[in-house]
């Protein structure tokens, strides 16, 4: 990490829904939390703590089972993991956040707005679809379950886990450099600082236990012919075109979804690892919904 060593994050362990999330902080003023996806840890938002710091106070958490956060047996499904968000804000002492979220990170703040939309000012989404959408899209497009086949075989008990931590290092190039447009992002340095992170114990599979607790059978029942609360907070939604895992069709139909001011952007010749891609076009897009009074958004 030695090439952000000039910045002036600090390190805290943050009580919340009966657990401890290692959190990085850093910057004072209205709060803004961001929330990273799989496989990550908070280092995917390195590039966006800094300059979000000198306008609002950015507090980035290892999700739960991630990295240096509690990793418990239960509470990997979007109802827990939104209440562990929920709880990090009242423990910073807020009301209210804006909310950033990639992938994971994204569909726990997507949960987040829909059923506590009191917790949040405004909601920014990195290439992270709405959970009722992405359920609907596994359970009909050919072209989306093609590019989530890993969803299905984390579902087998023990042996993804096993299997990756035997070729981690493979693993990680894959995931990140392998599956960016700008490879460029995922330098071999970067590549070793998150290995190092999912090696830790118990982390592979609390990380794989996301995807077991959003495929179970009586989550797909209680969603399913269920239409979602609209979300009724101002809401950005930035894009990758060459997503290779989650498919452009995702955004459809967002606007129904969405009983607020919305806005989505198509970023060109970027990959899933958005903010890692094209971290100045992100945090230029974010400052500015984030910054721009209520009365302007559109």
């Amino acid at each position: 990490m030695s090439d952000l060593v000039e910045n002036h994050w600090q390190h805290q362990y943050i009580e919340t829904n009966r657990i401890r999330l290692h959190c990085v902080t850093q910057g004072e003023g209205d709060l803004v939390i961001l929330l990273h996806g799989f496989p990550e840890f908070w280092y995917s938002w390195r590039y966006q703590i800094p300059p979000l710091s000198r306008y609002f106070k950015v507090v980035v958490p290892d999700l739960r089972g991630y990295n240096d956060s509690d990793k418990p047996q239960s509470g990997y499904d979007l109802d827990t993991l939104s209440a562990d968000i929920r709880g990090l804000i009242a423990s910073l002492g807020y009301a209210k956040a804006h909310v950033v979220g990639h992938d994971w990170g994204g569909a726990i703040a997507w949960h987040l707005a829909e059923k506590f939309p009191s917790c949040l000012d405004r909601l920014a989404i990195l290439n992270a679809p709405h959970p009722h959408r992405w359920l609907h899209e596994m359970a009909g497009n050919v072209d989306q379950l093609r590019r989530s086949w890993y969803v299905f075989a984390f579902q087998v008990p023990g042996i993804p886990e096993w299997l990756i931590h035997q070729n981690l290092k493979d693993f990680v190039k894959k995931v990140f450099q392998e599956q960016a447009i700008r490879k460029g992002a995922f330098t071999a340095e970067l590549t070793r600082i998150y290995q190092e992170a999912l090696e830790k114990p118990g982390v592979l599979s609390a990380a794989i236990a996301y995807y077991r607790q959003l495929m179970a059978p009586q989550n797909w029942l209680s969603q399913w012919g269920r239409s979602p609360d609209p979300v009724t907070v101002p809401t950005l939604v930035l894009w990758g075109e060459e997503d290779s895992f989650l498919s452009n069709r995702l955004t459809e139909g967002l606007d129904r979804l969405i009983k607020a001011p919305f806005t989505l952007k198509f970023v060109p010749h970027c990959g899933h690892w958005i903010q890692q891609e094209v971290p100045h076009l992100v945090n230029r897009e974010l400052i500015n919904f984030l910054r721009t009074p209520a009365n302007a958004l559109s």
